[in-house]
């Protein structure tokens, strides 16, 4: 279908905007909300409408609702001062009151109709793409309790879970009220899966007895029925909310590295030349999570791939550069090189997408690595206010202080992402992290302890031989600290005190000297 308004023709088949012969380049979520305005324009279009016509019915902040109308109104000439063309009612919605012609394309058919719809219909985008990760939905949590009034602990769970797994933003998320209507009800997850078009399916129960609650949570994949994960929680209810906001941070942090393991695990089964840019970003992050220097090439060689796809995917941009940063933190390539290239994704990232925590992420290792500390810390803390629960940024945010001196609030960040996320993949980075912050609170062998389960984790994580060989020296126990040099050249070859000194980020010249006394001590040249 074709919409001709004012000097603009949209195209719904083509998913063009043009204005005379010009086309206007317009994001494929702003593109939806103007033909869900254009096609809906005999009504007034609620925000509700567009939340579950434009977005699925994931949860959506006013912020983002605002960009992408401005965005609209930017594309057709208008702005929110005039609103010649898209029309701000208050307090109940949007209507396009432009005239329009609608005609169907004479590539289909010369012959212009009237496609009015009977009052009270509302439709769907033309065309509209699907999500790019997998959608999630929460089920209300079962009240196992004898007490039935006991339903607003149970569902207050549920919600909570809800809004913490809505700042993932890689997952599509449908909204408590879609999923509360499954509330009381025996349902076959197959038939919620498909009624609610998501992939996994989030679900548990909850018993009370006198001052002790048991939360059980189970994560479900929709593509075979299995269960992907599921856990128990005891605890005491001396604090309800302090108990309630635990639980959900729990669950919430486990959730996010088993989709990401299921999902590279799915794409596993699809042949490569069916692969689209959401299943090479999975399998990037499966061998990105593996600390390697072969898989850390596989990733990038993936990560380029999916930017091949979709040039303007700021998820896979964001990785890219982080990936880029880790290759050249462990020695395997050069700052100076790629350097550039990381920064240049970083920023591309932002802009493609501000919101996402991985972007923020991926600039403050940037900023990181280029000694920009101030705009480092701030970089990771705006992605931890996008996403409070994201283990890596919370990990190099810990790291981060601990090469500012700050080791004391650097090791509460380090010890939360491990607290958060106890089975995570990148478990021995945390510890690595751990052990520097007590390596600058010169506590030797408790920074040796903390290095060593690194190790155990990975056995060459070089990050881990690091932290054990300069922490030893230091300690003055040599036979440690020259059996730990011995493997810290195996993984790392190119070891020096010069590349220590000029490639670690230590932000005083100090503390700096005292990180290169260790090593030094433990003989290192």
């Amino acid at each position: 279908m074709q919409f001709i308004f004012s000097d603009h023709v949209l195209d719904t088949n083509r998913r063009e905007l043009r204005r005379g012969a010009e086309d206007i380049a317009v994001e494929p979520q702003v593109l939806d909300l103007l033909i869900c305005l254009v096609e809906n324009r005999d009504r007034v279009v609620t925000k509700d409408d567009l939340i579950a016509l434009v977005w699925g019915g994931r949860i959506v902040s006013d912020a983002t609702l605002t960009s992408r109308v401005h965005a609209a109104r930017k594309a057709v000439g208008d702005n929110g001062q005039g609103q010649k063309l898209i029309r701000t009612i208050s307090r109940k919605g949007l209507r396009f009151i432009g005239d329009v012609q609608a005609e169907v394309p004479c590539h289909r058919a010369a012959a212009t109709i009237d496609d009015r719809r009977p009052s009270g219909e509302i439709s769907l985008p033309s065309g509209a793409p699907h999500a790019e990760g997998p959608a999630i939905a929460v089920l209300p949590f079962t009240n196992m309790s004898s007490d039935q009034n006991e339903d607003y602990f149970s569902d207050g769970i549920s919600e909570d879970i809800i809004t913490a797994l809505s700042k993932l933003r890689r997952f599509p998320l449908i909204a408590r009220n879609s999923s509360f209507l499954y509330k009381g009800r025996t349902v076959p997850l197959k038939q919620v899966a498909e009624e609610l078009g998501v992939s996994y399916i989030v679900q548990g129960s909850v018993r009370r007895r006198g001052d002790c609650v048991r939360i059980t949570a189970q994560l479900s994949s929709a593509f075979n029925g299995s269960q992907v994960w599921a856990e128990r929680y005891d605890r005491h209810l001396a604090d309800v909310f302090a108990v309630q906001d635990e639980i959900t941070e729990a669950i919430v942090s486990a959730i996010e590295p088993q989709i990401y393991a299921a999902e590279n695990f799915r794409t596993l089964h699809k042949p490569p030349d069916r692969l689209d840019a959401w299943d090479l970003l999975m399998r990037a992050t499966s061998h990105y999570w593996r600390l390697t220097r072969e898989d850390n090439a596989v990733a990038l060689a993936l990560l380029e791939k999916a930017i091949l796809l979709d040039p303007l995917y700021g998820r896979a941009l964001g990785l890219l550069a982080t990936t880029h940063l880790f290759n050249a933190s462990m020695g395997w390539a050069d700052r100076t090189i790629v350097g550039p290239v990381a920064e240049r994704a970083a920023l591309a990232a932002i802009r493609a997408d501000g919101d996402d925590p991985w972007a923020h992420h991926a600039l403050g290792c940037i900023h990181l690595f280029a000694r920009r500390f101030d705009e480092c810390l701030a970089e990771f803390q705006h992605a931890l206010r996008l996403n409070p629960n994201f283990c890596l940024a919370q990990g190099y945010y810990g790291l981060a202080l601990a090469f500012c001196g700050r080791w004391k609030e650097g090791e509460e960040a380090a010890h939360r992402a491990l607290r958060l996320s106890p089975h995570d993949p990148f478990s021995a980075l945390y510890y690595g992290v751990a052990s520097y912050t007590q390596f600058v609170g010169r506590n030797y062998d408790e920074a040796m302890q903390l290095a060593r389960k690194a190790i155990r984790l990975h056995p060459d994580f070089i990050g881990g031989y690091r932290g054990l060989t300069s922490a030893a020296g230091m300690s003055g126990q040599s036979e440690i600290a020259a059996g730990a040099l011995q493997e810290l050249r195996r993984v790392q070859p190119n070891i020096s005190l010069q590349w220590v000194g000029n490639q670690v980020p230590i932000r005083d010249d100090a503390e700096r000297a005292h990180y290169v006394e260790g090593f030094r001590r433990a003989g290192l040249d």
